[in-house]
Parts: structure tokens; C-alpha cells; sequence
């Protein structure tokens, strides 16, 4: 019986790799604007916006079904253009021993190319591998993308 898995996706988008992953690196808050129907809102519980080791608390939709994540930034990698979220609290950890959320913005001429890995341990092996997680990211980044290229 696995219970511990990663689930990897890509997704080409057209705004720049600095300025999504700055979105996600240190507004995080400003996502509920331009995804509202994937997520109601991002607060700062500790540290400061794009701060190694703050946490934030999510609160986002999937399937219609209202869930809270709260996460540390667990690693940054400006240079490279790549964040680590580890789910310690929420609705994930019900399911879920570990979980992390790992992204990178990697530019590509005239778009970039993002890379999302979800690593997790699963409580037991009923637990289903995280599928809907990642539609609900691949569609939170084409939102996120919209809203960029826009600006």
C-alpha cells in the first residue's frame, strides 16, 4: 500500500515568470480578486508578505465545497523563480499526513512555463491522490495569467 505520492503539472501561460511568481511570492492576498470563485481569501497569520516562514491562511473552493488551508512558506528561490507551501493546518491535513505545494515560473521566449508539484503522504490508502487540487491550481493559474497580462 503507497501513500505517499507526487502529482506533477505544467501550464503555459503569457504573462512574464517574475511577475507570477511574484503574485505568488508577496501578494498571495490579491489572488481572491482575480480568482474569486477558486479562492475567497488569502490572510497573513504570521510573518510578512513575501517572507520566508510566514504563514498564511487560505480559505478557496473546490467543486463548489468551502476549505481552509493555512501553510508556511517553507522555501524561495527568487533566482529561480520557485515557492514552497506546506500545508500544516485545514481541510488537507483531514486527509493528508503531509502535503506541500511546490511551483515554479520558468520563462520561455515569450511565455513562461509553470511547473507545479504536489508531494503528499496520504492517511490511509482510501485516501484518493489529489486530482481535483490540481485542476483547481491549473485553473487558479490561468486566472492569475488572465489578470497579468491584462495589467
Amino acid at each position: 500500500m503507497v501513500l505517499v505520492g507526487k502529482v506533477q503539472v505544467e501550464t503555459l501561460i503569457k504573462a512574464p515568470a517574475d511577475k507570477f511568481h511574484e503574485m505568488l511570492w508577496k501578494r498571495p492576498h490579491h489572488i481572491s480578486n482575480v480568482s474569486p470563485q477558486n479562492i475567497q481569501k488569502c490572510h497573513l497569520h504570521e510573518g510578512d508578505w513575501g517572507s520566508l516562514g510566514s504563514i498564511i491562511t487560505w480559505n478557496y473552493a473546490i467543486d463548489g465545497k468551502a476549505l481552509v488551508s493555512k501553510q508556511i512558506i517553507e522555501a524561495v528561490d527568487e533566482k529561480n523563480k520557485s515557492i514552497t507551501f506546506k500545508a500544516i493546518e485545514g481541510d488537507l491535513m483531514k486527509e493528508y499526513k503531509s502535503f506541500k505545494v511546490l511551483f515554479q515560473a520558468i520563462s520561455k521566449g515569450d511565455f513562461t512555463l509553470v511547473h507545479w508539484t504536489l508531494e503528499y503522504e496520504k492517511l490511509n490508502k482510501d485516501i484518493p491522490v489529489p486530482l481535483k487540487e490540481v485542476g483547481f491550481i491549473i485553473q487558479a493559474s490561468e486566472h492569475i495569467d488572465d489578470h497579468l497580462v491584462q495589467a
